[in-house]
């Protein structure tokens, strides 16, 4: 016989089922079932069946068992009794027959089983689950809530089928599984991600994303916030697999064996007891990465939630350390840290740092640290992190623990050169092969060197390899083992790569590609591959990523005692501009007129059909790009400097990389200070202006922009005059001086109209209709947007046209024409999902949600917002995510839920923080604020108003003086004493 008790209470003989008599009657079997072979006393039995209705006059329990006796005869269950003892009645079964029972037990057979059998037993065990637990019984009648399986149980158990299956490439029956259990609650977390990976498993990530949304959705509505595993999945599904930060792992890494002991014991203090920081030090090329990197991938077990690699280059010659803040984006973006989230401030990106591992089990590795000052913001004091820090340094005393890595043992380090050499070649030849190493210095990093020279060279015996090792000829202040074995090495290479590696040390930035190397070379990109497939071989460069090589520190400290012509380097930065060049023209049509002119070529420097292909060059040589132009700054090449900065600042703005922005262009200011280029000063306090203007600098932004606007002027340029004096009219504008501006931008107007340059005039037009608004002129601000529309429809350019109509839409808003403005945005929103501008889309989206709000359509402006909240999660604008939480906040505000507000209020001051535009931070605390005094908290309302005067004040902003009048006509705690 069958009890299933897991949805509708039945029982089951043979396939047929059995009527287990009236509601009562049920009531008793369950209650016996639920204590099977236990007695119960007819007391409690009569007193819960019965509970809360009048209890019957006859003993009823005791006909029921009577009857139930006789189901279980008639049924021919011979084996299950119910007999009477002296405490009551006692069910006498074999409790597998019971589905709970037998759940309970397959889950726990399970957790030790082979990952098949486990599989086998959690889908028997799940099949059995029909529905909620006595789901058409009342659960007190039947024996309470007590030890009644709960849906947590389900829940572990459907999670760790998905594990298992997952792991086995079975992702179609558990992600259907997965997906209607996740439907009947979708603030199920667990289930949530779980189904999310099935789905990322089967390529289905649209579907993916859209479960985050619900569930995220389902969690606010109770007021809980996603766990890092549900967000985690979201950026996986959104960015594709992140890529390890760890290198691949050492091939043929020999010996250590004791050192790895100690950094696994290291690893269980850490997850054991806390976080756990190890110094691994010891001198070049002794094996201190290649140690923390293997010990690294063999403990992926123990920190399954990240394992981190970040270089410091902290004695890499001709590089520069790290910056700690660098170091600290990096970390954050593998940690799925959207680019424009990451503050500006190392403080606050150390902060965010720790807020991320926390609850984490992740492995960082810090490679080549220059000190403890370095490292000191990225330490994680973190429960359950390891960090491990390479560096020739000794130590620091933040480390929990120290190793110093001492060379190879001569066992070792033989047996190293055996598995790099050909086994028949250094047979019986144990003498010889000593010798080798010994003249190597057991360092693990020369021993690769040296073997790979006799690798190459097939007819060298062992002795000739000695004797190059003993005569190498010394270079002084490098040591001995050192110059021995790279000396041998370097002179068996060819002119041309001799040539490449000496070159190669001088390069600026972390790696070098096949063009990269042509154009450092002169030569063609396939002689420029060969040439680093040599090298490569030859153990002298380290293949990063697909003909993407780096040199490590040894061999570039000794590449640069070697005589070298620095032309190479300035071939190389020509080829960073030209190719710049080529991709900004791709990626930035409409700014083609607007970049400087570069009159340098490069035979080496690629070209890019489309868009795409010109944004993942930029994005995988960005590191490059930067080091090309401190390169520039430090060694006399302000044209390099300049250009570069100016061509790649757009690019900079929309990825996010706002302290590059900020950076290059300062660089550039520094190098053509004093000088008398005036084209480049004219061009990089133009940009400049506008990276200090997205920065809420606006004093500094106007001051370069009116700086730069004579320079303009002496060139001639005309549309360069324009667009400095449109840039004055926006700082001016946002600074209160609105004479000022409107003086700017209808001059600059003036300039576009007579270069009958369209997009520059619908550009101002929009700035000068923000004027409008500003002072009310309504009907004039329609007017303005209407003419910026209309030439940009002329021009075909349908981002611009979604992009006005939003701000169209925006003025018609606050005309009270609420249905016209519904359209403008409508027409906005479907424009730029047409064309793929997510950024716009989300601004439309998010403004429909306002004007719902002013219809007094609460729902709907909280549905659009979350729409736009969903689009915005995919995109990159360093504004969009304030602005999104700032509308968020006020309608929530308008719905009478202050708690939301303050949440959403709060989001955007930390988000504006972290962007560094002081105008939002200001704004937001203003309306935080506003809902504190709402809700009586009077002296936390004050403290953010006084934030605000002080931010609008330092911007010189008018709000200041609005927020001073509506504190002076209060009279509460908000208004300091």
């Amino acid at each position: 016989m069958d009890f299933r008790l897991f949805g509708p209470f039945e029982l089951w003989q043979d396939g047929t089922p059995v009527d287990p008599g009236d509601l009562q009657q049920r009531y008793v079997l369950v209650i016996l079932l639920r204590n099977a072979n236990r007695a119960v006393s007819r007391d409690y039995l009569q007193e819960t069946v019965w509970l809360g209705q009048e209890q019957p006059r006859s003993d009823l329990v005791t006909s029921y068992v009577a009857r139930l006796r006789k189901i279980f005869r008639d049924a021919g269950a011979d084996e299950i009794s119910i007999d009477k003892t002296p405490t009551g009645y006692l069910l006498r079964i074999d409790d597998e027959l019971i589905d709970t029972v037998r759940f309970d037990r397959l889950c726990t057979r399970a957790r030790t089983a082979p990952p098949a059998q486990a599989r086998r037993l959690l889908t028997e065990a799940l099949d059995l689950w029909r529905g909620r637990f006595l789901s058409d019984l009342d659960l007190d009648r039947a024996g309470g809530a007590a030890g009644a399986p709960s849906e947590e149980a389900r829940a572990d158990a459907l999670v760790d089928l998905a594990e298992l299956e997952l792991a086995a490439g079975d992702h179609r029956p558990i992600r259907d599984r997965l997906r209607a259990v996740w439907e009947e609650d979708r603030s199920q977390q667990r289930v949530a991600a779980a189904l999310m990976r099935a789905l990322i498993a089967g390529g289905d990530q649209v579907r993916a994303v859209a479960v985050y949304h619900q569930t995220r959705d389902a969690l606010e509505e109770i007021g809980m916030e996603t766990a890092r595993e549900l967000r985690d999945m979201a950026w996986l599904a959104q960015y594709g697999e992140r890529p390890s930060s760890l290198p691949a792992r050492p091939a043929r890494f020999t010996g250590r064996d004791a050192e790895i002991a100690k950094v696994e014991d290291v690893a269980r203090t850490a997850t054991d007891d806390g976080a756990a920081v190890l110094w691994i030090s010891g001198m070049p090329g002794v094996g201190k990465t290649a140690l923390a990197v293997h010990a690294a991938h063999r403990l992926g077990q123990e920190f399954p939630d990240g394992r981190l690699f970040v270089e410091l280059n902290g004695f890499t010659p001709n590089v520069e350390p790290t910056d700690p803040a660098d170091a600290l984006e990096r970390l954050l973006v593998d940690l799925g840290v959207p680019p424009e989230a990451i503050p500006a401030g190392t403080r606050a990106r150390s902060e965010l740092y720790l807020g991320k591992l926390e609850d984490t089990r992740t492995l960082v590795v810090l490679d080549n640290a220059a000190s403890e000052e370095q490292i000191a913001p990225l330490l994680p004091a973190v429960h359950g992190c390891l960090t491990l820090v390479t560096s020739r340094d000794l130590g620091a005393e933040q480390a929990t623990d120290h190793l110093h890595l001492e060379p190879l043992p001569v066992p070792d380090a033989t047996e190293l050169f055996r598995r790099l050499t050909d086994a028949e070649r250094v047979r019986a030849r144990a003498d010889l092969v000593r010798e080798v190493v010994l003249r190597c210095g057991r360092v693990p990093l020369l021993i690769h060197v040296v073997a790979a020279q006799f690798r190459r060279h097939t007819r060298w015996p062992l002795e000739h390899l000695v004797t190059l090792l003993a005569t190498a000829g010394p270079l002084a202040g490098f040591s001995d083992t050192a110059q021995l074995a790279c000396t041998v090495s370097y002179r068996q290479l060819p002119v041309a790569q001799q040539a490449l590696f000496r070159l190669f040390a001088l390069v600026p930035g972390q790696s070098l590609s096949a063009p990269g190397a042509a154009a450092l070379m002169d030569c063609p990109v396939g002689e420029a591959r060969g040439l680093l497939a040599d090298l490569h071989q030859a153990s002298l460069l380290e293949e990063s990523a697909p003909e993407r090589f780096h040199m490590l520190d040894p061999l570039r400290g000794y590449a640069l005692t070697l005589p070298a012509d620095r032309a190479g380097v300035t071939r190389l930065l020509d080829f960073y501009l030209v190719s710049a060049a080529a991709a900004v023209a791709v990626l930035f049509p409409y700014d083609a007129d607007r970049q400087p002119p570069v009159e340098r070529g490069c035979p080496a420097a690629p070209r890019f059909a489309e868009q795409g292909d010109a944004r993942g060059w930029l994005d995988e040589e960005r590191v490059n790009l930067v080091a090309a132009i401190r390169y520039g700054a430090a060694n006399g090449l302000p044209e390099h400097t300049w250009r570069l900065a100016v061509l790649l600042w757009r690019y900079f703005y929309v990825a996010g990389h706002l302290r590059d922005w900020a950076e290059t262009l300062q660089l550039a200011n520094g190098v053509l200070e004093g000088g008398d280029n005036t084209e480049g000063q004219a061009h990089v306090r133009l940009r400049l202006s506008g990276a200090r203007l997205r920065a809420g600098a606006l004093t500094q932004a106007h001051a370069l922009a009116s700086a730069a606007l004579p320079l303009w002027v002496s060139l001639g340029d005309a549309r360069g005059e324009a667009d400095t004096r449109a840039a004055i009219g926006t700082a001016a504008k946002d600074l209160g001086n609105h004479e000022e501006a409107r003086e700017q931008l209808v001059t600059a107007l003036a300039g576009y109209r007579a270069k009958a340059d369209r997009r520059g005039q619908a550009v101002v037009l929009d700035h000068l209709a923000q004027l409008d608004e500003l002072r009310g002129r309504l009907v004039e601000a329609e007017a303005k947007h209407v003419e910026a529309l209309d030439l940009l429809r002329g021009l075909g350019h349908s981002q611009g046209v979604a992009h006005s109509l939003d701000n169209l839409g925006g003025v018609r808003q606050r005309l009270g024409r609420l249905a016209e403005a519904l359209a403008d945005h409508t027409e906005s929103r479907n424009l730029a999902e047409e064309i793929g501008d997510r950024a716009c889309e989300a601004y439309a989206l998010n403004n429909l949600g306002n004007t719902h709000r002013l219809l007094g359509n609460l729902d709907e402006a909280a549905r659009f917002q979350q729409l736009a909240r969903k689009v915005a999660d995919l995109v990159v604008d360093p504004n969009l995510r304030t602005q999104l939480y700032l509308d968020r906040g006020e309608t929530a505000h308008r719905a009478g839920d202050p708690r939301a507000a303050l949440h959403a209020f709060r989001a955007a001051l930390d988000l504006a923080a972290g962007t560094g535009d002081r105008a939002q931070q200001a704004r937001a605390n203003a309306r935080l604020g506003a809902v504190l005094h709402g809700t009586g908290q009077h002296s936390q309302a004050g403290a953010h108003w006084l934030e605000a005067i002080a931010g609008y004040d330092e911007l010189g902003l008018p709000e200041a003086s609005q927020v001073r009048s509506e504190l002076d006509g209060l009279a509460c705690a908000c208004t300091p004493g």
